[in-house]
C-alpha cells in the first residue's frame, strides 16, 4: 500500500466543524489506500478524547497541542520578518521535526497539505506529488474583516490578507495541484492567481444524509406556541458571532412587527460572552452545546444563515437542507453552494430582504415550505455526496485526471488566527 503524509492545521475529529469535517472524511477516504502518517495541531483538549480513532485511520501520527495565547505571540513574529501572522502562528519545531524523520524514514511520495499554513512544513520537498487543499481562500477572509474593524485591526486586517495572498498564490504555483471547496471559490482563486490558473480545481463538500434526515422521530426541544427560527453553529467563531448579533438587532425586530410570536434560536457550542448577551434580547434564545442539533432543525419553522463574513461552503446551510428544511442564506452563505434560489434555497441580504423573506415564508401556505425543503434535500444527495465527490482528490492525488464535477470586527487578540468555514457545533 502506499503511503501518504497528510499535514491538518487542526486534529480532524470530531466532525463537527466545517474544516473538522472535510479533513475527517479525507482522512477516512484516503486511509482505504494509503498508509498515512498525519501531523496535526490540536487546539480544542477535548479532542484528545478521540485519539484512538484518528490512529486507528493512520500509520504513524504526530500531534502538537495549539495553546492559542502563546500562538497568538508567536504569530507577532510575522509583523518584523514580512510573513503573514498566519505562519508563524502555525510553526512548530516539534511538528517540523517529525515531518523531517517521516520523509527520510518512509518511502512517501505523496503530499497532501489541509490550509495553506501546513504548506511551510514541506516547502522544501521537491520529491513525489504535492498537492493542497486550500479549502476557502483564507486570505479573502482577512480582507473581510478589514472592512468591519477599525484602526489598527484594519490595518492588521489588510496586511494579512496581502500577504497571505502573496503566499497562496506562491503555494499553488509549487504544489502539483490545488483544490478548494467550492467551483465559485476556484474560479476566484484563478483569477486572484492566473499564473497557478492551470493547477486549481475543486471538490465539494458532502453530507451525511443519512444522519441529516427528516425520516426520524425527533422530540421538539422548542416551547409549546412560539414560531422557531433556528441557526446552527460553532458559536465561538467570529463570523456566527457578527451574523446571530446582527439577525437578533436588526432582522428580528422587524419579523416580530408583523409575527409576534417568532423566536430565533442560536444553537450551537461555546458561544462567547457576546451571543450570550443576546438572550437578553426580546425573542432571541441561546441554547449552548446540544446533544443533537438534529431537533433543532427538524422542528423550526425556518433554518437562517445571515452570515455577512463568509468564504467557501457553509455546512450549517447544507445540514439543514438535508434535513428537507427551508432555509434563507445571506448572499455570502450560499455563493458557494451550487442550488437552485428560489427553489432550493432562499436568498436576502440586508435586513428589510431577510425580514420580509421570512415574513413571507411565514405566512405562506404551509406545502411551499415543504416544496423547499423537499427540492433541498434532492439537490444534496445529488451533488453533496462524499465518495462521489472525493474520488476527485482521489484521483489528483495519483497524477490522473480527476473526474468532472456533478452539478445538479474580529481582534487578533481576541481569537485564533484561523480563517476556515466552520459548521455546527
Amino acid at each position: 500500500m502506499n503511503e501518504l503524509l497528510y499535514l491538518v492545521h487542526r486534529f480532524p475529529y470530531p466532525p463537527n466543524k466545517g474544516d473538522k469535517i472535510r479533513s475527517y472524511h479525507l482522512l477516512k477516504h484516503l486511509s482505504q489506500s494509503y498508509r498515512i502518517h498525519l501531523g496535526a495541531f490540536v487546539d480544542d483538549e477535548k479532542d484528545l478524547e478521540y485519539l484512538d480513532t484518528v490512529k486507528a485511520l493512520c500509520d504513524e501520527t504526530c500531534f502538537v497541542n495549539l495553546r492559542p495565547a502563546f500562538a497568538r505571540l508567536r504569530g507577532l513574529y510575522g509583523l518584523i520578518s514580512n510573513q503573514p501572522l498566519t505562519l508563524p502562528y502555525y510553526a512548530d519545531s516539534e511538528l517540523q521535526e517529525w515531518v523531517k524523520g517521516v520523509l527520510e524514514r518512509r518511502p512517501i511520495k505523496t503530499i497532501l497539505i489541509f490550509s495553506s499554513a501546513m504548506a511551510q512544513y514541506v516547502s522544501h520537498v521537491r520529491r513525489g506529488r504535492r498537492v493542497v487543499d486550500f479549502v476557502d481562500i483564507d486570505s479573502d477572509k482577512w480582507k473581510q474583516y478589514a472592512v468591519t474593524a477599525r484602526w489598527p485591526m484594519n490595518w492588521v486586517y489588510n496586511r494579512e490578507s496581502r500577504l497571505l495572498l502573496d503566499y497562496e498564490r506562491q503555494v499553488a504555483q509549487e504544489f502539483d495541484s490545488a483544490t478548494f471547496v467550492s467551483e465559485a471559490e476556484a474560479s476566484l482563486f484563478k483569477q486572484l492567481a492566473p499564473e497557478a490558473a492551470s493547477k486549481v480545481s475543486y471538490f465539494n463538500n458532502g453530507v451525511d444524509s443519512d444522519y441529516f434526515s427528516p425520516a426520524y422521530n425527533y422530540a421538539n426541544p422548542y416551547p409549546a406556541g412560539i414560531t422557531p427560527l433556528v441557526f446552527t453553529g460553532a458559536m465561538d467563531y467570529w463570523a456566527n458571532g457578527d451574523a446571530v448579533e446582527w439577525f437578533s438587532r436588526c432582522v428580528l425586530p422587524l419579523i416580530n412587527l408583523h409575527l409576534p410570536g417568532v423566536k430565533f434560536y442560536i444553537v450551537g457550542a461555546r458561544p462567547t460572552p457576546a451571543v450570550q448577551a443576546l438572550a437578553a434580547l426580546p425573542g432571541v434564545v441561546v441554547t449552548g452545546a446540544v446533544p443533537d442539533v438534529r431537533p433543532y432543525l427538524a422542528h423550526s419553522e425556518l433554518a437562517v444563515a445571515p452570515l455577512r463574513i463568509a468564504r467557501g461552503v457553509q455546512n450549517k446551510v447544507l445540514e439543514a437542507m438535508a434535513m428537507e428544511k427551508a432555509v434563507i442564506a445571506s448572499s455570502q452563505a450560499a455563493e458557494g453552494i451550487f442550488a437552485v434560489r428560489g427553489h432550493e434555497l432562499v436568498v436576502a441580504d440586508d435586513e428589510g430582504e431577510f425580514s420580509n423573506c421570512v415574513v413571507e415564508l411565514l405566512r405562506a401556505e404551509p406545502e411551499l415550505k415543504r416544496a423547499i425543503g423537499h427540492a433541498a434535500r434532492a439537490r444534496v444527495l445529488a451533488s453533496y455526496n462524499w465518495e462521489k465527490n472525493l474520488a476527485r482528490i482521489a484521483a489528483l492525488l495519483t497524477h490522473a485526471q480527476a473526474p468532472r464535477a456533478t452539478l445538479g470586527s474580529p481582534g487578533y487578540l481576541q481569537h485564533d488566527l484561523q480563517s476556515s468555514g466552520d459548521s455546527v457545533a
